[in-house]
């Protein structure tokens, strides 16, 4: 039987070993020390019973609940290892050469079904699929012009697969969900979302297979508005569906989780400082964590908590939120960390600073969520760290506990951060400082009452919905003087803004009208908003915009002849 907590695996030059999890921090027997810097790899099994790693000379496996050695293989130049979902087959790769490490170590993998029916490899321009781990023999094929990427869906049958072509010769790319076998036809496919800008795709799966994200981007914004590219996010369903996930603010999009219910997800984006939201199934923001020094976000293993995060060239601030209740829990900081990994029983939460992204102040940190630091390992100033990860355990074996807000015990001391102090030149040191900020941080808000199946109207068309609204109240008024025996109409509440204005003439016709010039001019304003934030318009985007004013008074001309 697995241990009652999960252990952590660090691989660094004092060597590999393990060390049993909260409450103990004890170096645990389960796995006797392996000294020296030979190590390159190690991995756990899904479920966590088993182990394995590369000491340069073999790649062995072990038993964690038994401790004893179950097979050894003399591949010494392994430097990839994966068990497939029930740990029926351990999958080796080694670089032919140097040369070629980099580009194919990311596309090694085979992908396999939870259940290991299925298991898929992308093979020059195919998915190429096999069942019951049957490698001699193809199954099935799915062919497409230059496939670039796929990702199986997670659970059970019916299985299914998302493809990625990149597009060619002015040709958009696309992304296509297929349940396998149903690979033939023009109509096979289960939903098809194409799209330009896309030099390279991330495709995210939600744990119940019913939805794909599709993070698209481009090596170089030709806007030059960002050093990072530009990237857009799609959402893909298996009922057809799919859409453009609009993002507030401009910029990078940093990071996109699903959470573990399925039902939403969380986008990190824009520029610094950036903001977080919570998006549903329909692509509506449910909530808005405002603006702040972040790139991340990680959902806890039972999806009730969220932390929002700031590493690598931020300062390791973090946000813990009880994504329920919209709360927050607690504001950490894990200054120089280069990794993070939420423990499994969902209560306590890994920073790591490794070598090579940092070489100095190597070290890890267990944490609480509530913010206190519950075990610190130093490595010594002659040493490195490389690696350090959770034993995993398969969903269900923790089951979520009631959330709390007041910090937990602990017997190491909080670090208390350093503030770095802004630059001041010597003409100013001796003058008072002024609270004055680059940025105006935006706060958190909730948007359910705001997110609706209509997009908000432009700048330019709700000024032209009050100025009509105003000449309607006035009018209805100038009726009611010159009909003094009939009751006064009261004049109308102002329209919410995400209502669509009904019948305002009594002449359909002059409604149709009314309808595509405000229809034009919120084109023409979003088309303004691009162009302010360096976008390169069209010629025909900017002949749009010159016709603004006509427009504009042939509205007015309209609404003041009703």
């Amino acid at each position: 039987m697995a241990p009652s907590t999960p252990l952590l695996t660090v691989r660094g030059s004092e060597g590999l070993y393990m060390v049993n999890g909260p409450p103990h921090f004890t170096e645990s027997t389960v796995f006797p020390r392996e000294s020296g810097k030979n190590c390159k790899v190690y991995t756990f099994s899904k479920d966590g019973t088993l182990f394995a790693w590369g000491n340069g000379e073999k790649v062995n496996i072990i038993s964690v609940t038994n401790k004893g050695l179950l097979h050894s293989f003399d591949l010494p130049k392994a430097v990839c290892l994966e068990f497939s979902p029930k740990n029926t087959v351990l999958a080796t790769w080694q670089p032919y050469t140097s040369k070629y490490f980099l580009s194919v170590k990311i596309l090694w993998c085979p992908s396999w079904s939870e259940d290991e029916t299925l298991c898929a490899r992308n093979v020059n321009n195919e998915v190429h699929f096999f069942e019951n781990n049957n490698f001699n023999t193809i199954a099935n094929k799915l062919h497409l012009q230059k496939i670039n990427d796929f990702v199986l869906s997670p659970g059970p049958q019916p299985y299914k697969v998302a493809v990625y072509v990149p597009g060619s010769k002015g040709a958009p790319s696309f992304v296509r969900l297929y349940q396998y076998p149903n690979f033939a036809g023009p109509h096979a496919a289960l939903a098809n979302k194409s799209f330009f800008k896309a030099d390279k795709v991330t495709m995210l799966w939600n744990k119940k297979a019913t939805a794909v994200l599709v993070i698209a981007s481009t090596e170089v914004d030709k806007t030059g508005a960002s050093y990072y590219g530009e990237q857009t996010l799609h959402y893909i369903a298996t009922n057809g569906e799919s859409a453009v996930v609009q993002l507030p603010k401009n910029g990078p999009i940093y990071d996109v989780v699903w959470n573990s219910s399925s039902t939403e997800f969380c986008a990190v984006y824009g520029f610094m400082p950036a903001k977080a939201t919570i998006f549903n199934l329909r692509c509506d923001p449910v909530f808005d964590f405002g603006t702040g020094p972040r790139n991340a976000a990680y959902y806890s293993p039972h999806g009730h908590i969220l932390v929002l995060a700031g590493f690598g060239n931020l300062r390791g601030q973090m946000e813990v939120w009880d994504v329920k209740n919209y709360k927050l829990i607690s504001k950490p900081v894990a200054s120089d960390s280069t990794y993070f990994a939420w423990c499994p029983d969902g209560e306590h939460i890994l920073t790591a600073t490794c070598a090579p992204r940092l070489r100095v102040n190597n070290g890890y940190k267990i944490w609480h969520y509530t913010g206190s630091i519950l075990h610190k390992y130093d490595v010594p100033s002659n040493a490195e760290l490389w690696q350090v990860s959770w034993q995993p355990f398969l969903d269900g074996v923790f089951p979520a506990k009631t959330i709390t807000y007041q910090a937990v015990p602990s017997e190491v001391p909080s670090e208390e951060p350093k503030v770095a102090t802004a630059y001041r030149p010597p003409a100013l040191r001796n003058k008072p400082i002024t609270n004055s900020k680059l940025h105006e941080e935006e706060p958190p808000q909730n948007m359910k009452s705001q997110s609706g199946n209509d997009k908000p109207l432009s700048k330019t068309a709700l000024k032209n919905q009050r100025k009509h609204e105003a000449k309607k109240a006035a009018k209805q008024e100038a009726r009611s003087d010159k009909s003094p025996d009939l009751a006064p109409t009261p004049a109308p509440q102002s329209t919410p803004r995400n209502t669509i204005s009904q019948s305002i003439s009594g002449d359909p016709e002059i409604d149709k009208k009314i309808k595509n010039l405000k229809k034009k001019l919120k084109a023409i304003e979003q088309l303004k908003e691009q162009a302010a934030t360096g976008k390169q318009l069209e010629k025909n985007q900017l002949e749009k915009i010159q016709k603004e004013t006509a427009l504009l008074q042939e509205l007015e001309d309209l609404e003041l002849g009703i």
